[in-house]
């Protein structure tokens, strides 16, 4: 899609063509469908319009109700911030005393949305031109304030009441980059931009010896699912160091130099959210808990009182099985084990082909810890704390 297809597509004809589209899919075959709108519309309009409103349709996973007025390009939705994190990352500028945000390389606008939705004022800047109309069309689409530039965020001008905020492609010709040196723009520049008042979001992987001192490192969980980590620059004048955020429910823990205690199994097993274990705060969570570590180098935490507080999830140890494969599939037999799910950490097993070589025939479900236990492979059968209840 160029600029002239996407301008065609917010003129009345190509809104009337979106609203066909969206009326007539899943009543036809794609095919069909853009065979009969080609015989009123320019072939490359229609392509344009049934692309929009399956990316629409992809989008609604991060953007609720507002895909389906917005617009979006494939690779820019993949990049795209979830809404509610987009929301928390605004909600968070605020309380840290920003009052207007210009998005360096503001791809479609996605974040602009939640920046400008929580009353920031706000400024994207980007060098692709029809990403560029797609954020100012997101923009007016939603009915918020914002202003879109095409132009060059290494070479961007900042008011002196402006944080910035930078979002660098981790992806090129071949598909998604995991390494900074291949960061868009470089990670030197982000760096750069770290040192004043500064917000960067980078890949959930990054290492803790990569993020600069004095920048606070943030990962963000939603429904469980990891999604990102997230910079908060020098210039904010808070502690650096490691903190997780889970949301919808905003919950957090940071990072308090707690040391690793392990020690025997107790009543419950907690395996902490994703959030918590990349950022490395899976000791400070057992302290929390009143409890310690199965293993030093393992994200199992085992405690007497369950309660994680929403920061992980509990299981109450039934029993100890067996670990090795030939006793624990008698084992299972024996309880009637029908469906059987393995959660693993620290041990050399494929849950899926351990589960079809146990063969169980049983009617009971049940869900079986495998892990490491002072360096020994240990297996116990377990059920979630608040289903035991």
């Amino acid at each position: 899609m160029d600029q002239a297809v996407f301008a065609s597509l917010l003129a009345p004809a190509g809104q009337e063509l979106l609203a066909r589209v969206a009326e007539q899919s899943g009543t036809v075959d794609d095919l069909t469908l853009g065979t009969r709108l080609r015989r009123e519309h320019p072939s490359d309009l229609v392509a344009a319009a049934m692309t929009q409103h399956r990316l629409r349709e992809r989008a609604r996973a991060k953007f609720g109700p507002d895909a389906a007025r917005m617009y979006f390009t494939p690779d820019a939705l993949e990049q795209s911030t979830r809404a509610s994190v987009a929301r928390h990352r605004a909600r968070r500028l605020i309380t840290l005393g920003a009052t207007a945000v210009v998005d360096l390389g503001c791809g479609i606008g996605g974040d602009l949305v939640a920046l400008a939705r929580e009353g920031l004022r706000v400024r994207g800047v980007e060098t692709d031109p029809v990403r560029a109309a797609v954020a100012r069309a997101n923009l007016a689409a939603l009915d918020l304030d914002g202003q879109v530039e095409l132009g060059d965020a290494t070479r961007t001008e900042l008011a002196p009441d402006e944080v910035v905020f930078v979002d660098p492609a981790r992806r090129d010709g071949s598909g998604r980059v995991f390494r900074l040196d291949a960061l868009v723009p470089s990670w030197e520049f982000v760096t750069g931009c770290l040192r004043g008042r500064a917000v960067a979001k980078v890949m959930p992987g990054i290492a803790h010896d990569a993020v600069p001192e004095d920048v606070q490192a943030e990962w963000v969980s939603d429904d469980g699912d990891l999604v990102e980590a997230c910079l908060w620059g020098a210039g904010f004048a808070q502690r650096p160091g490691r903190r997780a955020t889970l949301l919808p429910a905003g919950l957090t823990l940071e990072a308090e130099d707690a040391r690793p205690v392990t020690g025997p199994v107790l009543t419950h097993l907690v395996e902490p959210d994703d959030a918590v274990i990349r950022a490395g705060l899976v000791a400070e969570l057992a302290a929390r808990l009143g409890g310690h570590l199965l293993d030093p180098h393992i994200a199992w935490i085992t405690t007497d009182h369950p309660d994680t507080g929403g920061l992980g999830r509990a299981f109450r140890v039934v029993t100890e099985l067996p670990f090795r494969e030939k006793q624990l599939r008698a084992a299972l037999r024996e309880r009637d084990v029908g469906a059987l799910t393995i959660k693993k950490r620290g041990v050399d097993v494929v849950p899926e082909r351990l589960v079809a070589r146990l063969r169980l025939t049983g009617s009971t479900p049940a869900t079986v810890v495998v892990t490491r236990v002072d360096g020994r492979g240990r297996a116990f059968l377990v059920d979630r704390a608040d289903e035991s209840r």
